[in-house]
């Protein structure tokens, strides 16, 4: 029966439903050791439960899996600026800007841990990027990739990165590699940076992924992607296609590539183009442009819209891309290419996707009493 209930879908509403049939059922659903599987069994195709923008959590599953509104949401302490990088195996990380730290949030239970930046790495002179990620069936413990950019006489020439691990409390030892010709000869007033408050790092297979930008008055062009291989601890920067190459940043969303691997969604007005990296016989890389999705019509755009619609986030376990005008926001899966209308949007804001394996009512992930989820859904 424990290994039944085990294989049942990660949705909130399916344990505490099966908590209801018999004493024996929850029992088994809310020991320890149950607990303990569940999560990592299921740790690849997690529900998206919702997305944060800014600090307030907005559910988007349906009854009777929806999570109540605000169930995630906190409050900053203390003064200065608070930037999102991101959630990943039911964490968040957080960079206080003013504070020169980085905040490792369970929003399950509102524990945090503080870790400060490490020299190098301050997010005023060179801009930061990060990313939290739990290792393959481990629960108690973390890892936080920071990267950033290093100057050299107004240019900036080169990627750094280092770890923290949680198990080990210390941060490991600083990691680079050069920036491209065409990006760190950019003009002294407007060079590479890596965006730190809209691009979000993305998890395609071992590797973590950013868009790397050049930061102008007039427009943020993107320069590449820089990947931070997990297994090998290494870093690169893949250049983009040169047929969608200058366009702006927010037309752009690292993602799975069908059948695996690494793509790229392109937004371009009323359509949406997919392209993947393959490699050849000769183990050349290239990329290859698969499909192409028009959007105009299932989305149901008017005109304004349709000239004013940019990619708003990415969740990457459901493959979902977030699009959003100054008007309305959407979910856009993009195997099945289903739509779905979320709610109104914030033109300013980029939305930060949540994807966890959360069960209410059983003990795991700190879930509350299974009658009052039902009452509340």
């Amino acid at each position: 029966l424990s290994e039944i209930l085990l294989r049942l879908p990660p949705d909130p509403s399916s344990l505490p439903r099966a908590s209801l049939v018999a004493n024996r059922w929850l029992g088994l659903v809310s020991d320890p050791g149950f607990s303990r599987r569940f999560r990592p069994h299921h740790h690849r195709n997690p529900p998206l439960l919702g997305f944060f923008e800014s600090s307030h959590f907005e559910p988007t599953m349906d009854s009777p899996n929806r999570v109540p509104e605000g169930r995630f949401s906190y409050e900053h302490t203390g003064n200065g600026c608070f930037i999102p990088f991101g959630c990943r195996h039911g964490l968040q990380l957080i960079f206080h800007q003013s504070g020169k730290q980085l905040h490792v949030r369970d929003p399950f239970n509102g524990d945090k841990r503080r870790l400060p930046v490490p020299p190098g790495f301050d997010g005023w002179e060179t801009p930061i990027s990060g990313a939290v990620f739990r290792a393959a069936g481990d629960i108690q413990h973390f890892q936080v990739v920071l990267v950033g950019t290093e100057r050299n006489n107004q240019h900036h020439t080169r990627v750094i990165a280092r770890v923290y691990s949680s198990e080990t409390g210390i941060w490991g030892n600083l990691m680079s590699t050069p920036l491209p010709p065409k990006a760190s000869s950019s003009m002294d007033q407007h060079p590479t940076k890596i965006r730190m408050w809209f691009t979000i790092s993305v998890l395609v297979g071992h590797s973590l992924y950013w868009l790397l930008t050049n930061i102008s008055a007039a427009t943020n062009m993107l320069d590449g992607i820089l990947e931070f291989d997990l297994e090998r601890q290494t870093l690169a920067v893949i250049p983009v296609p040169v047929d969608i190459a200058n366009n702006c940043l927010s037309q752009f969303q690292v993602m799975q590539a069908e059948g695996g691997g690494l793509g790229i969604f392109f937004l371009s007005k009323f359509s949406a183009q997919l392209w993947k990296m393959e490699t050849d016989s000769d183990g050349v890389a290239s990329w290859v442009l698969g499909r192409t999705v028009e959007l105009d019509k299932p989305l149901s755009l008017n005109p304004e819209e349709e000239e004013s619609l940019i990619i708003g986030g990415f969740a990457e376990y459901n493959n979902v891309v977030f699009l959003r005008t100054p008007t309305n926001f959407f979910m856009v899966q993009l195997e099945s290419l289903q739509f779905k209308k979320v709610s109104k949007s914030n033109s300013l804001t980029r939305y930060d996707p949540f994807e966890s394996v959360y069960v209410a009512g059983t003990g795991i992930d700190g879930g509350h009493d299974g009658a009052e989820f039902f009452r509340n859904t």
